[in-house]
């Protein structure tokens, strides 16, 4: 649709892809900020998972040039960082933020005297696992978008379709707009199981709905990026794997993730306000 730079800064084209990448993360971490406030995370917990989730951001966009560059050498051709696959920077964005997260709560957090890494969290991981997805969902869908006017990530062709693949002017399916609305309900649903009904299975209902949604879109899809298993692209069998761990999210939430969750939005406001005012006087 619109592949190429819509301006230049400093002699650097700026894409809508990137621009619509952007936003997304930025519309991320909005909404990881305001739900940590309104579930009452206090400032150290809050700052660990926005500061660790900043990182895991730009090496999961650094998994998924890599990983799109170990599927281009799969498929006979030459290894390069010009690609991205969500899946790949999905795999090494949650790697990465779980790799740190541990670090920082079992080997920086017991050793270090600086006040501001060993002060005390009112909440953990496994409070944030039930509205991270949300985020991340997010963040994809605003992706999605970008890669409509990138022209990457088109269908097959169709009468019907639009002219959204890069370097050609015929109809195809739009599988961008398709992925992205099924993201935008998905963030939806999950948003209304988690503050309304307080469902703290998010992790499992977003590797399931989207392991099996990008099984099937992948059906549609038509920018060839190879074979991993017989006739199962690298996404399908991703989603295969996502849909696996989403089952096993289900059981390890219930027998132990949810014991280890400390449940900060219990702690009335005003109690929060008086222990702070107490360690100040302290001081």
């Amino acid at each position: 649709m619109h592949p190429k730079p819509i301006f230049h800064i400093f002699g650097q084209g700026i894409y809508l892809y990137g621009i619509c990448f952007a936003i997304g993360v930025l519309a991320c971490f909005a909404f990881l900020i305001f739900t940590m406030w309104y579930k009452r995370f206090n400032e150290t917990s809050s700052n660990a998972i926005i500061f660790i989730g900043i990182f895991a951001t730009a090496f999961g966009a650094l998994s998924g040039m890599i990983f799109q560059g170990i599927y281009d050498v799969i498929d006979g051709k030459e290894f390069s960082l010009n690609g991205m696959t969500f899946i790949g920077g999905l795999i090494g964005g949650v790697g990465s933020f779980l790799g740190i997260w541990n670090l920082y709560t079992y080997v920086i957090r017991p050793r270090t005297k600086i006040k501001a890494l060993n002060a005390e969290m009112n909440a953990g991981l496994c409070d944030a696992l039930p509205f991270i997805p949300i985020g991340i969902v997010i963040a994809h869908a605003f992706g999605r978008f970008g890669c409509f006017w990138a022209g990457c990530c088109y269908g097959k062709p169709a009468e019907w379709g639009l002219p959204c693949a890069a370097g050609s002017t015929q109809n195809v399916i739009p599988t961008q707009l398709f992925e992205m609305a099924f993201l935008f309900v998905l963030a939806a649903v999950m948003a209304v199981l988690y503050f309304k009904f307080k469902l703290n299975y998010n992790f499992a209902v977003y590797a399931i709905a989207y392991g099996i949604f990008r099984f099937i879109i992948e059906y549609f899809r038509d920018d060839y990026r190879g074979e991993f298993i017989g006739s199962v692209t690298p996404s399908q069998f991703w989603g295969i794997v996502m849909v696996i761990l989403g089952i096993g999210f289900i059981f390890a939430q219930y027998y132990y993730f949810s014991k280890l969750m400390k449940h900060p939005e219990n702690t009335p406001r005003e109690k929060k306000a008086e222990v702070k005012k107490e360690a100040e006087a302290e001081e």
